[in-house]
């Protein structure tokens, strides 16, 4: 069984749990391992039509890289943590069935680009999505890869500079959130989303499925290409480093 995600089997859909809610569901390796794994599994099975993922809790779906993981990093070490994400994103992208996430909180850095690159997704007016890493001293390439054809350009650079979180409101009003319904409503909307979805004809589903993979593959290696040269020359100056240190330290000052 897996340690750090929850799987569950409801009918034709599969919901996946993020289950690190002591650290906001933040991910590391062995996580991102677990859910390549359970992405993979999910697409292989031919009763399973739909996935939902959420987070543990009610703070967050997720908070994005684990800092006390990352902190540690070099510039070879950074390369590589490309190539993990690289596995991670193609993994959903992957999918022939639809993805939906189910925001129960905070969505951020890498788990905000996570979701957005879910087909749908269904929150509540206090979660809060956004792009933080610079206040970690992390430079952003895929965030604003997959930012960019769904808010612009202007938008992308403001979130991006700035580190600003959006509310569930803003985020709907840009598209970002599918669906905005009460906190207690966002799980059992997600589910009944993706059983509509589950029901849908499934060659149409994958076909479609395809057809945004190819429109999107291209500028998709690029930002891979860009974020493993812009990682290890950031980690190579030990800036991402001092900016988690001082970020930790006032943490734990709190």
């Amino acid at each position: 069984m897996p340690d750090y995600i929850i799987l569950e089997t409801r009918g034709a859909v599969r919901l996946i749990t993020l289950d690190r809610p002591e650290v906001m569901n933040a991910w590391h390796r062995p996580m991102r391992q677990e859910l390549v794994a359970a992405l993979h599994d999910a697409n292989a099975d031919a009763d399973v039509r739909a996935v939902v993922l959420t987070g543990a809790g009610d703070r967050a779906f997720g908070a994005g890289q684990d800092l006390g993981e990352a902190h540690g990093f070099d510039a070879d070490r950074a390369r590589e943590w490309i190539d993990e994400w690289a596995e991670l994103y193609g993994a959903l992208r992957a999918l022939d069935k639809p993805s939906i996430a189910a925001l129960n909180g905070v969505a951020a850095g890498s788990a905000f680009q996570f979701v957005l690159l879910c087909d749908l997704r269904v929150g509540h007016a206090d979660v809060r999505m956004g792009q933080p890493e610079i206040d970690a001293g992390i430079p952003s390439t895929t965030g604003p890869w997959v930012m960019l054809d769904r808010i612009g350009l202007a938008r992308t650079i403001e979130l991006t500079l700035t580190g600003r979180l959006m509310d569930g409101e803003e985020c709907h009003r840009l598209g970002l959130i599918s669906r905005l319904v009460p906190a207690a409503q966002v799980l059992p909307e997600a589910l009944a989303l993706a059983e509509e979805l589950a029901a849908k004809p499934p060659v149409a589903m994958r076909l479609n499925k395809r057809r945004f993979r190819e429109l999107t593959e291209a500028s998709f290696r690029e930002a891979l290409d860009a974020g493993a040269r812009t990682q290890a020359e950031a980690y190579g100056t030990g800036e991402p480093a001092r900016m988690m240190e001082a970020f930790m330290a006032q943490r734990g000052r709190k």
